[in-house]
């Protein structure tokens, strides 16, 4: 039997421990290689035959969207699948038109997985049915509401706006980990990711959009 060759792509080494197990449990998948950010897996892409590459999206030095990008303009074969944490619609949809053909949310790391893999590695797209409700969702209110022009707070998920609430309220990385009970190395992730979004540089410009929405209270 062909056995499909997967790298994988996460910067927690307990996950990509616990999903190699899983996956070469079944009689049809290998994985011949694993990375712990963009950066490393561009590499392994480059010197491994591997059909498909399940990526996360936040990993430090390049993340996972700058990394499905590079392997497109690269015109690498591998075909890419989404294995995230984020549940938001905009991470989705970014996912997938920048080149990914299937996007599976960590906790569905069951028989889900197993089936994206064998969708993907065929070429074919895969989201769960509750995604898929999320982007037809999504692509008819925007025809119906055809809105202009698109607040770039309004990219930012959840988790992102509460990064951006205590850092502008004078938080450290430090401090922010601990309210939010993850890393430091996750909220650096975090906030570099919500300033490429609201195109910020300084962090004058973030208090901006946090008094802009009532994140900070406005000084009398």
């Amino acid at each position: 039997m062909y056995k499909i060759k997967v790298i994988l792509a996460d910067d927690h080494s307990v996950l990509r421990t616990g999903l190699k197990l899983l996956l070469n449990n079944e009689p049809d998948f290998k994985v011949v290689g694993e990375a712990s950010d963009g950066d490393t897996a561009l590499e392994l892409l480059t010197t491994l035959s591997a059909d498909v590459l399940i990526l996360d999206l936040s990993m430090p030095n390049m993340g996972g969207l700058e990394c499905i990008k590079e392997i497109k303009s690269r015109k690498l074969s591998t075909k890419i699948l989404v294995l995230s944490m984020f549940e938001d619609e905009n991470y989705i949809k970014e996912a997938m038109q920048s080149g990914a053909l299937g996007y599976v949310e960590k906790h569905a790391v069951d028989t889900e997985l197993f089936d994206a893999v064998r969708v993907v590695a065929k070429g074919k797209r895969y989201l769960s049915p509750k995604n898929s409700q999320l982007l037809l969702n999504s692509f008819l209110t925007g025809r119906e509401t055809e809105t202009p022009a698109t607040d770039p707070y309004t990219l930012l998920s959840s988790r992102e706006r509460e990064v951006l609430k205590l850092i502008v309220r004078g938080y450290s990385m430090t401090q922010i980990g601990d309210c939010l009970c993850i890393s430091v190395k996750t909220v650096d992730t975090y906030k570099t990711r919500m300033m490429e979004k609201l195109n910020c540089t300084q962090k004058s410009q973030l208090v901006e959009y946090a008094l802009k929405h009532g994140l900070l209270p406005v000084q009398s």
